[in-house]
């Protein structure tokens, strides 16, 4: 007797396929928000870089809703059915109090052009970027920030409600805390603990704040935000100082966030136990971005570091290195999404993978990527993960925040002086995934012929 195994590790019905992309690292000619302010300052960007015409989809004078369009048609044509995107704060309210009708018609615009190509919008609210007079009043060390976060969401989601049902309030807050506050490549570049501890104690307040704001303007409304998963593996596996140490970042870098938006607890330092309850039940999903595990070792010499010490395994796989610096932007290991989704499915809510990807210039690693970390997300679901969708990160190589324009995770490549797209190698790969709604067999063995086992057999 023979045994017989599936030609197509198949997604539920419905499946969400899309790419995700930010409002600063796409639209060009933002100059209103702290990152532009940020760019203008020496040694902050890798190489100088700026923004600038980004991929060009706000040009000079309002022009580049075409450039926009044109980028929508080749999602829609490699068979995608979603997309998401965020909305520019600075342009929307670039005074305090004053909202600008035509930025948030430009909005609805470029959202009825993705419904237009049977592209299902997720909006992202804060991605990053706020407006300079906000940066003036403190931004998210302002006690009346929630407040003004709050008014901000209610002017865009009565603006745009009628064309988004699929809300997503913050991007990466710990990300933000972190890179921020405490390690100091994004603004304000500070380095200190208590600051990194408040600004993030208000994020999560923020993004309650605004679950309930949502719910009160739309009532069909699916919230969550997009938590960057940091899987934290003990350095040595039978080291209990290394389990201990690797249990304590997990605690830091991803409980801190998934407790308070489930459980409404903020776990010390944000509060010490407290519980707040419109931050319980806050999330209708849960957002995942998974890029890389980390590696973590017990190290008493770091005690400001909570005695650990976070590295990537030298003998596994590595991306691309991050500009600047002596490190890869992480580890190529498909199983520590696996990992991931199986963690937030203990939550019970539904989740969405919204970034996935890698840095990859030469295109010859993400083809790969893209089909063994679906196939790990197939994995997740046969475990009974409620899995609705998976963003990759990106569509066209765009701005990458502190490492300017060297890091690329396009499916297509962007030319910067001509602002011309060419479809890389993964893009035609992901493209055969969504249209199959699946990973088949035959695409893994052309470009992942080692894992095929792994989920077929034979």
């Amino acid at each position: 007797m023979t045994n017989t195994f599936p030609a197509i590790l198949k997604m539920p019905e419905k499946f969400q396929w899309g790419v995700a992309t930010a409002a600063h690292q796409n639209e060009g000619h933002n100059r209103n928000n702290q990152w532009a302010a940020w760019e203008q300052q020496p040694n902050r960007i890798y190489g100088g870089a700026r923004a600038g015409v980004a991929t060009g989809w706000w040009g000079a004078a309002g022009a580049g809703l075409e450039t926009a369009a044109a980028d929508f048609d080749r999602a829609a044509e490699m068979g995608l059915n979603s997309l998401r995107l965020s909305v520019e704060w600075s342009r929307i309210e670039p005074e305090e109090g004053v909202f600008d009708q035509s930025a948030l018609h430009r909005y609805a615009e470029m959202i009825g052009l993705l419904r237009a190509r049977g592209l299902e919008p997720m909006v992202t609210l804060h991605h990053f970027t706020e407006p300079l007079w906000l940066t003036e009043k403190g931004a998210w060390e302002n006690p009346l920030i929630e407040d003004y976060f709050s008014r901000f969401v209610e002017r865009v989601v009565d603006a745009l409600g009628d064309q988004v049902t699929l809300w997503c309030t913050i991007n990466e807050p710990i990300v933000y805390a972190y890179n921020g506050f405490l390690e100091g490549s994004f603004p304000p570049g500070a380095k200190s603990l208590p600051r990194t501890i408040k600004v993030l104690r208000r994020m999560l307040l923020a993004h309650g704040r605004a679950y309930r704001t949502i719910h009160r303007v739309q009532n069909d409304a699916r919230v969550g935000l997009a938590h960057n998963m940091r899987v934290c593996l003990p350095a040595n596996p039978a080291s209990p100082a290394d389990r201990r140490a690797a249990a304590l970042m997990d605690r830091i870098s991803n409980r801190t966030v998934l407790d308070a938006t489930t459980t409404g607890r903020l776990l010390a330092p944000l509060g010490l136990g407290e519980t707040v309850t419109y931050l319980i039940d806050s999330c209708d999903y849960i957002g995942l971005n998974y890029y890389t595990p980390v590696r973590v070792a017990f190290d008493p010499t770091r005690p400001g570091l909570f005695f650990a010490r976070m590295f990537f395994d030298p003998n596994a796989e590595l991306s691309d290195i991050v500009p600047g610096a002596a490190t890869a932007y992480g580890e190529i290991d498909p199983t520590g999404l696996y990992l991931a989704l199986k963690q937030l499915a203990a939550y019970g809510k539904p989740i969405y993978i919204t970034e996935n990807g890698v840095p990859d210039h030469d295109d010859d690693v993400r083809p790969r990527f893209i089909a063994t970390h679906l196939a790990e997300a197939w994995r997740a679901i046969q475990a009974g993960v409620d899995l609705r969708g998976y963003y990759h990160w990106t569509l066209v190589d765009n701005f990458e925040w502190a490492a300017g324009w060297d890091l690329r995770f396009g499916l297509f490549e962007l030319d910067l002086e001509t602002g011309t797209r060419t479809p890389k190698a993964s893009s035609a790969v992901y493209g055969r995934i969504a249209q199959a709604n699946g990973v088949p067999r035959e695409l893994l063995e052309q470009v992942a012929p080692v894992s095929v086992s792994r989920y077929f057999g034979g």
